[in-house]
């Protein structure tokens, strides 16, 4: 590759939003980034071609204001898909925008975990998991 066309493709990437982004593995990045363009407004910034078997290395998001990036898991080059555990992603909302955003996850597919309500610190907050076993928290202050 020359260097007129690492200029031209580092040109047309969009901007990564966010001081820590989130870089999910999942078994089809390019489904789970449909999934959360209906489950969360999500808007599908660039990604990578599919390859033969459906995967793609890299899908960029704007989710709530922030970067988020997916990628499918290629066992054949030493990255097996691995099942989410021990993180939450966390939308942080207002409490104006908390009932819609909830509502709209819900259609949409996901599994209710802890139900919205409020808690001991005073913020509504509630749990919920997405089909791609990836779980996400809602937290928005009381009115």
């Amino acid at each position: 590759m020359d260097a007129t066309t690492e200029t031209a493709n580092a040109q047309i990437q969009p901007p990564v939003r966010g001081g820590l982004v989130a870089y999910l593995q999942v078994d089809g990045a390019m489904k789970a980034a449909e999934f959360y363009q209906k489950a969360f407004g999500a808007t599908i910034e660039a990604f990578h071609p599919l390859d033969e078997k459906g995967r793609t290395m890299h899908v960029h998001l704007y989710l709530n204001g922030s970067s988020l990036m997916l990628g499918d898991a290629y066992p054949d080059y030493g990255h097996p898909l691995e099942k989410p555990a021990a993180f939450t992603m966390m939308l942080p909302l207002s409490s104006d925008a908390i009932d819609f955003w909830w509502k709209r996850a819900v259609d949409a597919g996901l599994e209710v975990v802890t139900d919205l309500q409020v808690m001991f610190w005073g913020d509504r907050y509630g749990q919920l998991r997405d089909p791609f076993g990836v779980s996400w928290a809602m937290n928005a202050p009381v009115k």
